[in-house]
C-alpha cells in the first residue's frame, strides 16, 4: 500500500483533512478544465467554451476559461503548499479531493454546460450520443473514485484518532 493512502495517525502537527480535500479538489477541477480546454478546444478544435456566437466570441470564452483554470490551479497549489509547510496535509483526503475535483468538473461540464445550458457540445457534425456517454461516464468514474477514497480516508482517520491516547475520553481512576 502506498504511503499516500496510509492514515495520518502520526503524532505531531494537527492534520487538516477538510482543507486538504478542498485544496486538492480545486486542483483537480482546474486540471480537468485545462485538459478539456487544451485537448478539445485547441488541439482537436471540436468546440469552444461558448459556441452560440461568433468564432471570436468562442475564442474569447476559451481565453476566459483558461484564465479561470490557471487561477484555480495557482490558488489550489498555494493552499496545498501552505498545508505542506505547516505539516497539516492529510494525504489520503488530498487524493480524495483531487479525484472529486476531476469528476465534479467533468460531470458539471457534461451535464450543465453541454445539456442544460447548451453552451457547447463535445463535437459537431456527428451523433454526440457516444461522446456524451463516454464523457459523463468517465466523469462519474472519477467522482466515484473520489467518493471511495474520501470514505476510506474518513474511516482511517476515525480509526487512527481512536487509537491515539489523547483521543480517548478520560476513564475512571
Amino acid at each position: 500500500m502506498s504511503e499516500s493512502f496510509r492514515p495520518d495517525t502520526t503524532s505531531g502537527p494537527h492534520r487538516e483533512p477538510r482543507k486538504s480535500l478542498a485544496a486538492c479538489a480545486l486542483i483537480g477541477a482546474a486540471v480537468t478544465a485545462a485538459v478539456d480546454a487544451i485537448i478539445f478546444h485547441q488541439i482537436l478544435g471540436w468546440h469552444h467554451f461558448y459556441d452560440r456566437s461568433t468564432t471570436s466570441v468562442g475564442l474569447l470564452s476559451d481565453g476566459l476559461l483558461h484564465s479561470a483554470e490557471v487561477l484555480a490551479l495557482v490558488a489550489g497549489f498555494f493552499l496545498y503548499a501552505d498545508l505542506r509547510r505547516r505539516q497539516a496535509l492529510a494525504r489520503a483526503h488530498a487524493w480524495a479531493g483531487f479525484f472529486l475535483g476531476l469528476g465534479s468538473f467533468q460531470l458539471f461540464d457534461g451535464i450543465v454546460n453541454h445539456k442544460l445550458l447548451r453552451l457547447h457540445q463535445i463535437r459537431y457534425g456527428v451523433d454526440v450520443t457516444p461522446y456524451d456517454w463516454a464523457w459523463n461516464i468517465a466523469g462519474l468514474i472519477l467522482l466515484l473514485i473520489g467518493v471511495a477514497l474520501a470514505v476510506r480516508a474518513a474511516r482511517r482517520n476515525r480509526a487512527g484518532s481512536a487509537s491515539r491516547p489523547s483521543a480517548r475520553p478520560p476513564g475512571p481512576g
